[in-house]
């Protein structure tokens, strides 16, 4: 399986296994593997960033939580936690997907619901970060 390289400085050492003619990725969070998507491909970058680089405990990450809003039941892809609070929500979108307003807007409403203090909104190749301040977000470049 042909899987694009992602715009992050480190490499990580995912598990890969495969069943016939689909290819998995071993999910350090969830202890599992899980069929390799081209969103779950993100997904793991940023598992295992936290958990490696950001040296944040495998508990203190919430992957695929289930919400509601507006009646719909919705998933949120990665939620980092400090002492159970919502810390930073993170949206993951396939790579070929652009990350647009709708799609930040997307991942702000799905916040309304989580209250967590930052939210980053990637696609692997370009991360979209903000700081949730005052009512409304502040958009930033990290170091």
């Amino acid at each position: 399986m042909e899987l694009p390289k992602l715009n992050f400085q480190e490499t990580f050492d995912f598990k890969f296994k495969k069943d016939k003619d689909k290819f998995f990725i071993y999910d350090l969070v969830r202890k599992t593997y899980l069929l390799l998507t081209p969103e779950e491909w993100v997904r793991q970058h940023w598992v295992h960033y936290y958990l490696t680089v950001k040296a944040y405990s495998p508990s203190a990450l919430i992957t695929e939580k289930k919400i509601l809003l507006n009646g719909l039941t919705k998933r949120i892809d990665l939620l980092v936690t400090e002492k159970t609070e919502p810390i930073i929500l993170i949206e993951c979108k396939a790579p070929q997907i652009k990350l647009t307003e709708k799609t930040f807007e997307q991942t702000a409403r799905y916040n309304s619901i989580i209250g967590a203090k930052e939210i980053i909104l990637t696609n692997g190749l370009q991360h979209i970060n903000a700081y949730y301040e005052n009512g409304q977000y502040q958009f930033y470049k990290p170091e």
